[in-house]
């Protein structure tokens, strides 16, 4: 071991809990965009929200297509970096090969927008607006590649909590009020791409000022460009590019397909009632999204100085998601006819794929944080395996059941089959092929303890479903609260409620 990787802080269970409490801040955004659904569906019909879905789901792949796989290189360079002159030099080519190649993108799509509109399906009332909406949404790919490089950049410095302000509420929060002070306006659908676009804008610009106080911009333009951390920079990206595409796939292209498949306004309209189960489900993802972005640098970091500290706290990170992860999804599964009310009667259509995204994003959270620990520590080519599999996986389910269950429950479970495949192959290569795994002597007893809290807690949720939506929903927010909490406090060793600090004492979890 060098001298500079053992003058190396220790990456312990306390690194972790220090930055998750941070980035769930930060990740809460998530939730603010949730609570915002019902009141965009409100305004402005689930037809039109299912083309606003649309066309951002569009975006959300094509910046994981063209962003070169930026976000998840700086997450391997930048804390391996010796210098602030390397880590500027990571940020410079990560937004050159990052946002560079979305404005050439952007621009290409507006110019052929009146070509590109006939392929979305929408109300019949929606489709003078298409082209023009693609003209001017398409501009926020190089604004939203650029907020999540910035913010990417951020995280590799282990400053996990400095996104809060921008996630929740410049980001989320000013889109919200941007939406109702264009709808009432009269601006109509229009007025919601209007309010995206200025949302991410402010987000963007005040992205800039954050970076300014985490990296050197004057080594961004001094020195030599081609050095080792830009070439280390470039080609991990490269190689994360592929597991990061196929990822977005999983979340964005089913409302694609339902709109593809399901001619005119139900096109729109399932590509909405997807868009609706997917943000609900994103609550169970928010818990796996949160330890991802602390794992992926600290366990960057601790494999430099010592493998058992990975090991250490990859267990860790599994024995809390369970906890958390499970009594969360069967909960809300529980509660889904009431959470669907929030939309609409006709919202309650896609209870179904609720309930199926909802438990695959429960064992995809547990899984699925072998993934940033592979990224750190495995080749980069061991990293495709997971994507490749998850896809044919996918793809071969839709082609056996989407005939049989119906286009919108069968492409979602067909997805959600893909998601698991994809989440449990990386750790299983870890298993294999580092001598790595999270389930130590502990695990066994966080498992059982928590499943039991699990089953109790959908129990008193699909009791308390049957009283009016009023009623329901707050006491399934309690129940939600009390499961986890339980979960945590009964499942988990004392030694892990220790490392929570001064929340874990807070809630009286040890």
């Amino acid at each position: 071991m060098s001298e500079d990787a053992a003058a190396q802080p220790a990456v312990t269970s306390r690194s972790v809990a220090r930055g998750l409490g941070t980035t769930v801040l930060a990740r809460l955004g998530a939730v603010v965009e949730i609570v915002a659904q019902p009141l965009y569906v409100l305004m402005f019909g689930l037809a039109g929200y299912g083309l606003y879905a649309v066309l951002w789901s569009t975006i959300n792949l094509l910046e994981n297509i063209f962003d070169t796989g930026m976000t998840s290189a700086m997450q391997r360079t930048v804390p391996q970096s010796a210098s602030d002159a390397e880590a500027a030099a990571a940020l410079r080519t990560a937004m050159i090969f990052g946002v560079g190649p979305c404005i050439i993108v952007a621009a290409l799509i507006a110019f052929f927008a009146a070509d590109l509109a006939p392929l979305f399906n929408v109300a019949d009332k929606d489709v003078p607006l298409v082209a023009p909406a693609i003209r001017l949404f398409v501009w926020a790919l190089p604004l939203w590649a650029f907020v999540e490089i910035a913010t990417s950049a951020m995280r590799a410095r282990m400053v996990f909590g400095a996104e809060i302000r921008l996630r929740i509420v410049w980001e989320q929060i000013l889109r919200l009020v941007f939406a109702g002070l264009f709808f009432a306006g009269g601006w109509g659908l229009k007025g919601l791409f209007i309010a995206h676009i200025c949302s991410l804008g402010v987000t963007a610009i005040l992205s800039l000022r954050l970076l300014a106080r985490y990296y050197s911009f004057a080594d961004l333009w001094r020195g030599p460009w081609m050095t080792v951390t830009a070439r280390s920079t470039f080609w991990a990206g490269l190689s994360m590019l592929p597991s990061n595409i196929i990822g977005r796939l999983f979340g964005d292209a089913p409302a694609l397909i339902l709109n593809l498949l399901l001619p005119g306004a139900a096109g729109a309209a399932a590509a909405g009632l997807f868009t609706i189960a997917r943000k609900l489900s994103s609550v169970v993802q928010l818990v796996r999204i949160a330890f991802v972005y602390v794992m992926a640098p600290l366990a960057a970091s601790a494999e430099r100085s010592d493998r058992a500290q990975v090991a250490d706290i990859y267990a860790y990170a599994t024995r809390l998601i369970l906890a958390i992860a499970l009594p969360l999804a069967a909960v809300l599964a529980a509660g889904s006819s009431s959470l669907l009310s929030l939309f609409g009667h006709q919202a309650h259509v896609a209870q179904a794929a609720l309930v199926i995204l909802l438990f695959a994003r429960a064992v995809e959270a547990v899984f699925g944080i072998s993934l940033p620990v592979l990224q750190v520590v495995a080749a980069f080519r061991d990293q495709l395996t997971a994507s490749i599999v998850g896809v044919i996986a996918a793809i071969a389910t839709g082609w056996l059941i989407v005939d049989h269950m119906g286009a919108l429950t069968g492409v979602t479970l067909a997805m959600s089959i893909g998601l698991v495949v994809m989440a449990g192959i990386p750790m299983l290569q870890l298993a294999i092929n580092e001598k790595l795994h999270p389930f130590d002597h502990q695990f066994p007893r966080v498992a059982l303890r928590g499943i039991g809290i699990t089953l109790i807690a959908g129990i008193a949720a699909l009791l308390a479903g049957r009283l009016p939506d009023a009623i329901a929903l707050p006491l399934i927010a309690l129940i939600a609260a009390a499961g986890i909490w339980a979960s945590m406090r009964f499942a988990l060793p004392l030694a892990d409620r220790a490392s929570l600090g001064k929340t874990g004492r807070t809630l009286r979890l040890s």
